[in-house]
């Protein structure tokens, strides 16, 4: 059974979001207030995790950077009456899964909840063309079964997004992907509009493994369409 936290503190939507995730097959715990939420999300393991932004105590943002920080691999799905386009990029930016804004249709929630859910099941599909479960680029190999990946025999700490950035390239060595293909691979959605997120989780990537971030060795641009993984290593 997948266990999914909605931290909300409008009753109503919660009771509502309960019930369809009930159907599911979920089980639904919740928390109203940022703190309990946050204390919840860090020391107990869910397949899913429920945002709002607008929340008592530590806001919805702050708890989402936070969960990041630990680099946990949660998925999560951001829930807000925030429907500005900067709201959005911020939310993807910060390591949010999806972003759903009020009102929605319960219909598109649990469209939305479903493949993320999909997504976590199968290992990614990112990976078909991998050979094996391992990836060894150079000083770098890549554990896809256990989402490990070390960089001359040093453990990197990667979000979930970053690893699946990561293994889409490295699997496909030379390909060049558009930003907006990235997107719909990697997130799982069209976010039109939403290219510049690519760009951050690319930067913050090649941060982690690259030793100078002004000349790539393992993740190149492809100038004019978007980035392709080091085909000569």
């Amino acid at each position: 059974m997948k266990k999914v936290l909605v931290i909300e503190d409008d009753v109503n939507i919660v009771e509502l979001l309960k019930i369809h995730l009930t159907d599911l097959s979920c089980e639904v715990l919740s928390a109203g207030d940022g703190n309990t939420a946050l204390v919840l999300a860090t020391e107990q393991t869910f397949s899913l995790i429920i945002l709002d932004l607008m929340l008592p105590g530590l806001d919805g943002m702050e708890i989402c950077r936070r969960i990041r920080m630990s680099n946990r691999s949660v998925p999560i799905m951001i829930l807000s009456a925030k429907s500005e386009e900067i709201d959005k990029v911020v939310g993807l930016e910060t390591g949010a899964d999806d972003y759903l804004t009020k009102p929605f249709s319960i219909r598109e929630f649990i469209a939305r909840v479903k493949v993320i859910f999909r997504r976590n099941d199968e290992l990614p599909g990112l990976a078909q063309l991998a050979t094996g479960n391992l990836l060894q680029c150079d000083e770098m190999e890549i554990d896809i079964e256990k989402r490990k990946v070390t960089l001359k025999g040093v453990r990197i700490d990667l979000s979930p997004r970053e690893f699946e950035l990561l293994v889409l390239l490295a699997s496909n060595p030379g390909k060049s992907y558009t930003r907006k293909r990235l997107l719909n691979l990697v997130w799982g959605y069209d976010f039109e509009g939403y290219e510049h997120t690519v760009n951050s989780h690319i930067n913050r990537l090649r941060g982690k493994i690259e030793d100078d971030i002004a000349h790539p060795k393992y993740i190149l641009t492809t100038w004019g369409v978007g980035y392709r993984f080091n085909e000569e290593l």
